[in-house]
């Protein structure tokens, strides 16, 4: 472990931090170090290069310091800092919700595929028309419905959550990035909340789907600091998958698309639960990045073509 620098200026602080937080352990120390030293001088990493031989006044110090001690503790970052990139939008967060993951946008371009199918192709409707919906079951920060309903402003959304404190984040976030008029955020457990009309294009959810002994295997760092609500799925992390799919029928217009974010070899027992039930005619796993299965979609009977 190197000695304190001399002068704490911007690079001085960047590396020894960087260092410091490798030699704790600690996850991509040198991103950690720029996020927090950016987002405590109120400033973008880049500016931290340009600006590098700027020297921190002792507030700045302060405060850097004392968010380089949580996360020392394993606190992640993006609570840290109260915000995290997804699909190209700052996504406020907090404690009350999980962080929104990369591989997740996996559910948003596959979802966007999907409605290809049903999205109108002018812009040019009229009053009458009646609109498109979709939901998002398990919200959380807001991050896969504010994304879908920004890239396809043609369409109502409804988001759904159990928790109360994680819609208010959802609420907040759909304010800022302009969609809360079109995202309808209600408290409900899974679907129960709506009456079964068949009338969504496209339902999706990244529910909690990690099984219990995946769980005690995962670090301290999400363990200690994000909602167990947001991530454990019983057993064999399926325990609110298996409603789901029992429910999402009735819900689901003909032609209509049904769309889960699952876990590492959760795909093919996902996708003998939507066969089970008879109620789809396409059936189909979608990789993420790493080349994972993450997402089983499933075309509700009905469509023509």
């Amino acid at each position: 472990m190197a000695d304190p620098p001399a002068s704490w200026t911007i690079l001085a602080t960047l590396r020894w931090t960087a260092d410091y937080f490798r030699a704790k352990g600690i996850p991509e120390p040198r991103a950690s170090a720029e996020i927090l030293l950016a987002h405590t001088l109120g400033v973008s990493r880049l500016d931290l290069y340009l600006r590098y031989d700027q020297p921190l006044n002792p507030e700045e110090l302060a405060r850097f310091k004392a968010l380089m001690v949580r996360r020392r503790e394993g606190e992640p970052v993006a609570y840290l800092t109260g915000h995290r990139e997804f699909w190209s939008l700052d996504i406020r967060v907090t404690p009350a919700v999980l962080i929104p993951r990369p591989e997740t946008e996996t559910l948003v371009a596959t979802a966007l595929e999907a409605a290809k199918e049903h999205y109108p192709k002018t812009q040019n409707l009229t009053p009458k028309t009646p609109p498109l919906w979709g939901a998002e079951v398990g919200v959380g920060s807001g991050a896969v419905v504010i994304a879908l309903a920004k890239e396809l402003p043609l369409m109502a959304w409804v988001g759904l959550d159990t928790s109360g404190a994680a819609l208010a984040v959802a609420r907040d976030n759909a304010r800022r990035h302009g969609v809360v008029q079109r995202v309808h955020f209600l408290q409900a457990d899974l679907l129960n909340v709506l009456k079964p009309n068949a009338a969504l294009a496209l339902l999706v959810a990244n529910l909690p789907y990690v099984p219990r002994a995946e769980w005690e295997r995962l670090p301290r760092e999400i363990k200690a600091f994000e909602p167990p609500e947001a991530l454990l799925g019983g057993e064999d992390g399926l325990d609110l998958i298996r409603p789901l799919i029992r429910q999402a029928q009735h819900y689901t217009k003909e032609g209509g698309w049904v769309l889960l974010e699952v876990g590492d070899r959760q795909a093919p027992q996902v996708a003998d639960l939507f066969e089970i039930t008879g109620a789809y005619d396409r059936i189909e796993t979608i990789k993420d990045f790493s080349g994972m299965e993450r997402v089983v979609r499933a075309r509700r009977r009905g469509a023509t073509g």
